[in-house]
């Protein structure tokens, strides 16, 4: 990314489904537009549940993917690279950001998303906290609320 160009932060609030259940989706626009993504969470179990999601979420389609802890994995041809850490080692356009993980706001991606469920008080309070310094720094910074249908942009 070049130096003018800053990340749009998006916030995604979970009220309907698990994370697992809502991403696929979401990925899978990240790639038809050619984008690759940098899935990032400190939990072990969080990583495990979004691989197994991933390989099995729509019957009709496959997102490429890969745990970047696996054995063998070379994370640098992972579309989709799942993570620990937030080590961009698949060159990530996109990253999404669960389980409360922080990355600087003006970090080194076109996006940053933001996961967040509604019944987790300090995952949800990280990410109001990272809405305000997207905001505060200038940064695009939009807020979209699960509905019925899909996602529902709210605040505007």
């Amino acid at each position: 990314m070049s130096e003018a160009r800053k990340p749009e932060w998006w916030f995604y609030h979970l009220q309907r489904t698990s994370l697992e259940q809502a991403v696929g989706p979401l990925l899978e626009k990240c790639l038809e537009r050619g984008w690759r993504v940098l899935a990032i969470s400190d939990d072990a179990s969080r990583r495990a549940a979004l691989d197994e999601a991933l390989w099995t979420y729509d019957d009709q389609s496959f997102l490429p993917h890969g745990q970047a802890e696996a054995d063998g994995l070379d994370p640098e041809s992972q579309p989709v690279l799942i993570s620990g850490k937030p080590e961009n080692h698949n060159q990530a356009a996109v990253a999404l950001l669960m389980d409360g993980a922080d990355l600087p706001v003006e970090a080194a991606f076109e996006r940053c998303m933001v996961m967040f469920d509604d019944g987790d008080a300090a995952t949800r309070q990280k990410a109001r906290d990272q809405f305000k310094a997207a905001k505060d720094a200038g940064l695009t910074a939009r807020y979209f609320q699960q509905s019925g249908r899909g996602w529902t942009e709210a605040g505007k």
